[in-house]
Order: structure tokens, then sequence, then C-alpha cells
């Protein structure tokens, strides 16, 4: 595949709505070695021009600058001809193209996909999305998944992925659960047990229960896996690669920096979540943190978002020394 073993070892996840190009160039400026889109909707990617445009403008602008590379495109679905025609409009501008077979929120059980796939009933339709995938398109295809159940399948499915035409699989040692996405403790030892089997025919990526730069290698140690994908993470700290934890209003203000450098790649819905979780990972109990928050939401462009950074979070930081 075109990515490379030093691409892999550490990984920005999927995440919707929070997977905006800024915030990826932002990870891969501190330490990220690649990172993954938000899930995108082929049907939509040929049928809507608007979701399209958005999407194209993001992956051409990333290409052009060399910014949050190598990229992994990922799509959900379940149909073959639907996944591949979508996974056309945006192959061109992607170093591999990922099959979500792990999301487990409402909308994919309600659409039959991500991983309400995962029951051996489906393997069959799994297996005939991944070999379309693979024999028509040019970029690599990878696949996202979670825990089978009874989990001593989860290997067995891997098998058949990778006899599908799949280049790369990321595990998230959990089961799927609509209503808590991160219920249970993650089972480490399953993926051992699947990166055991694979043994390096393709990389296998750890995707859960990294919370820490020591998390990185230990875990990586543990499992026997070829590089860790990082989510939940990375939306508190970007600088977690870099075993970095930064004063929050540098790293708001460099992401809005890549906001504006890269217009029209982030909505300020977005560009407002990313602000206060960044706030929020080292000064939610601040008397402050509240109205830090109101007033955050009722902020209606980015300058008005940059403002409020240089101007009252820095007093308010202040007023804690």
């Amino acid at each position: 595949m075109s990515l490379y073993a030093e691409d892999l070892q550490y990984v920005v996840a999927p995440m919707i709505n929070q997977s905006d190009l800024p915030f990826r160039a932002l990870c891969v400026a501190h330490g990220a070695t690649s990172t993954y889109t938000e899930m995108l909707d082929p049907a939509r990617l040929t049928s809507d021009i608007e979701y399209r445009e958005l999407h194209l403008r993001s992956l051409q602008l990333e290409k052009a600058a060399d910014l949050g590379r190598p990229v992994i495109v990922q799509v959900q679905g379940n149909d073959p001809e639907t996944v591949v025609k979508g996974a056309r409009e945006i192959a061109p501008w992607a170093d591999a193209i990922d099959l979500n077979l792990g999301c487990p929120q409402k909308r994919a059980r309600e659409g039959h996909y991500g991983g309400y796939l995962l029951p051996k009933k489906d393997w069959p339709l799994i297996e005939s999305v991944v070999s379309a995938m693979a024999h028509s398109l040019n970029p690599p295809t990878t696949t996202k998944i979670r825990l089978c159940n009874p989990v001593g399948q989860t290997s067995e499915l891997c098998e058949r992925l990778i006899a599908a035409g799949t280049s790369l699989i990321a595990i998230h040692p959990r089961h799927v659960a609509e209503s808590r996405r991160r219920a249970g403790l993650p089972d480490m030892d399953a993926v051992r047990v699947c990166a055991a089997q694979i043994d390096h025919r393709v990389p296998v990526l750890l995707n859960g229960g990294t919370r820490s730069f020591s998390d990185l290698a230990t875990n990586t140690a543990t499992t026997g896996v070829d590089g860790v994908m990082v989510g939940e993470a990375v939306l508190d700290n970007p600088m977690l690669f870099e075993d970095r934890i930064p004063d929050p209003r540098e790293v708001c203000l460099e992401y809005l920096d890549y906001c504006e450098r890269l217009e029209g790649t982030a909505t300020l819905y977005t560009i407002k979540q990313h602000v206060k979780r960044f706030v929020e990972y080292q000064h939610v109990r601040r008397p402050w943190f509240g109205r830090f928050g109101k007033v955050l939401l009722d902020c209606e462009t980015r300058e008005e978002v940059r403002n409020l950074l240089e101007g009252d979070l820095g007093q308010w930081m202040q007023g804690d020394k």
C-alpha cells in the first residue's frame, strides 16, 4: 500500500464533525503521522453537490499544501456499487480509502452499516463491499472494525477481510454499544490475538484505550500492533503525540490560524466545539469556565472567537495565577 510503516505509528481517528482539515493539520504539526477524515456518505458524494464540494475542497487543499497527510478517507455503506461510485469521487486525493465497520451510532443501526455489519450473517456482504473497493479503486482499501460477538470471531473476520482485499485493519477493542460508545474496559488481549494471527501480513492499528503519551508505547507493546489510532484524547490535547500539554490559548489560536489558512474547511460550529474542548481539558473546574462556554456559544464569527481567546480568556486565566 502507499502508506509506510512510519505513517502508521501515531494516527488520528475519524470523528464525526471533528476531523476537519485544520484540526488534522494541527495534529500532524504536533506529531501525528497520518490522519483519517470523518466518515463520509458515498451516496451523498455522488448526489449532493454541496456535500461533495465541501469534502473535495478539504482534500484538494490538503494535498496542495501537504497538510494533514497521509490521509485516509473513511466511507460507510453496505452496497458495493454505491460505495465504489462515491469513493471514486474522492479517490484521487486519498492515500487510502477506509470502510467503516465499527460505527455504533443509531443512524448506523438504522442504515445497516458500520458496526451493525459485524454479525457473522453479514460477513458475505462485508466481503463483497471490501472486494469491490479493492478491485475498483486505485488507493488501497482499509477497514476499521470493533470486536465481534463472540469475541473469538474477530480474528476470523480479520482473515476474511484480508482475503477480500483489505490492506490495513484498525481494531477498536470494544463491542458495539449504541448508548455508550466506550462501554466497558478495552479488551487489549483480543487485539493481541488478532495481531498475532495476522502476523504483519497487513498492518494492524489499535483504536481505543489510549489516553496519554505513555499509553502509546504500553499499548503497542501489550497488543503487538503496528500503530496506535487515537480519537478522544487528541480532541482534548492535539499535542499528545509530542508528550506535551499546551497552554489552551496557544493551541486554540494555532488551530484558528489553520482555519484561516484553510478557509472554508471548518464550520463555525466545529471551530467552537474544538475550542471549547481544548479549554475544557485543563480548566473545566475553574469558576469562569461556565461563563467562557456561554460567551463562546454566542460567538457568531470566527473573529469573535479569536477576540474571546485573546481578550477575556486571557484575563480569566491570568486571574488563576
